[in-house]
């Protein structure tokens, strides 16, 4: 199987730098290396790699970073892994879930 994402660009997840004190937590926490520590600070570099699970917003000490956790849609990369496809989980836009 090839490397895990979720849909592109419907995460949760947002990092504000400006309060950022560079402890790297997120980056030591993300077990998908969403994270890298660039000019003493936290930035996003994997956005789509997230997959919500919330550990670098628990673990980060100045509430820098905001994820709504258990949201991602797992069952579109299930399926799309098990396709060799994009992820994909078919609900469409009226249904609200992959908003």
């Amino acid at each position: 199987m090839g490397e895990l994402r979720y849909l592109s660009d419907v995460v949760t997840l947002s990092l504000d730098v400006d309060k950022c004190t560079g402890c790297g937590m997120c980056a030591t926490v993300c077990p998908h290396g969403v994270f890298a520590m660039r000019d003493r600070k936290a930035r996003i570099i994997e956005r789509d790699g997230c997959m919500e699970c919330g550990a670098c917003a628990v673990n980060c000490p100045v509430d820098a970073i905001a994820v709504d956790s258990g949201v991602g849609c797992a069952a579109a990369v299930i399926i799309g892994a098990l396709k060799g496809t994009e992820p994909d989980c078919g609900c469409g836009d009226d249904t609200g879930c992959c908003e």
